[in-house]
């Protein structure tokens, strides 16, 4: 027998809502090597692996391994390396209902260079022909599913598009059911500077406030406020100095960064903290427990490849 619309609201009310991340999934060809190699030389690396990357992507790898219940939204190839993506999210326990594919199309790519004697990561990243998904594909989503959706900053016209749409159903909701919105802006990309008003969070990074002039996380947070909606919190990581956030009270708000012993790995350490960030305010954490958590759980991925780490006790 089929269920009544009113059942099937009653029953995705009573499933634990997730958090929906929007961006981009890639292939990352990691090569760890002691020392960056010259110019139009041969060198060995230590070890190369294969990872999912992209963004949004990691932002849901982090979620996960937290303890969130979460979904990616994006684009894919068909083949055997979107299959190896596929199978990845699956082993993170990842939505990926709402993934589209392009079977004609070629997967992202990123080759990394990852230097285990400084932590840098050096990035060649390949995008030829995949679509980023439109706001058309967005307007199909169930939003009840959803507590919170975290977009990545991509092609911003669309996003501010589907923002919109979440807006729209926000206004038919009593306050503590509306989805929060986060946006990412953290490419120097004029076209993205649309989102700082439509985000509730939203997360600048070093780069883009440098772009703008800034030398510090206060100053790019106390320049740019202005640019976001009225209530909406501005957070802005600054690597090894910690991070900085700015809400509706004015308070600015900081936390040290918690730099791990040995530092091996700094691929992926700004989606973690945007991540761990998302999950304590989407569990009613206060905004300096986000901030003092992001920067720790970004200092502990530092301290070794991948993400398989990062879940446990933080006491120390």
């Amino acid at each position: 027998m089929c269920e009544t619309q009113t059942e099937q609201f009653l029953w995705i009310n009573m499933e634990e809502k997730k958090i929906l991340c929007v961006g981009l999934v890639c292939l990352d060809i990691i090569n760890v090597v002691d020392k960056y190699p010259e110019e139009d030389t041969d060198s060995r690396c230590l070890s190369q692996r294969w990872q999912r990357g992209g963004n949004a992507s990691n932002s849901c790898t982090v979620l996960s391994l937290l303890g969130a219940s979460c979904a990616f939204m994006g684009s894919l190839s068909a083949g055997p390396v979107a299959d190896f993506i596929l199978e990845d999210f699956k082993k993170f326990h990842i939505d990926v209902s709402l993934v589209s594919e392009h079977a004609q199309c070629v997967l992202p790519a990123s080759v990394v260079v990852s230097n285990i004697s400084t932590g840098s990561r050096t990035i060649l990243h390949m995008n030829r022909n995949l679509p980023d998904v439109t706001a058309e594909d967005f307007s199909k989503v169930d939003l009840r599913q959803f507590s919170w959706i975290h977009w990545e900053g991509r092609n911003a016209e669309e996003q501010v598009k589907m923002i919109q749409q979440v807006m729209m159903y926000n206004s038919t909701l009593p306050q503590q059911q509306r989805i929060t919105v986060s946006v990412e802006i953290e490419k120097t990309r004029e076209p993205l500077y649309q989102l700082f008003p439509h985000g509730d969070v939203v997360f600048i990074s070093k780069d883009v406030a440098r772009h703008f002039g800034f030398l510090s996380a206060e100053a790019a947070l106390k320049g740019l406020y202005s640019r976001v909606k009225p209530g909406a919190v501005l957070v802005c990581a600054w690597a090894e100095k910690g991070a900085d956030a700015l809400g509706p009270d004015g308070l600015l708000l900081h936390s040290d960064a918690f730099p791990p012993k040995t530092l091996v790995d700094t691929l992926g350490a700004g989606d973690t903290f945007n991540s761990a960030v998302i999950f304590t305010l989407s569990n009613g954490g206060s905004l300096q427990e986000a901030l003092t958590f992001g920067c720790r759980v970004a200092g502990r991925k530092c301290g070794f490849h991948g993400y398989d780490g990062i879940a446990g006790k933080f006491d120390d």
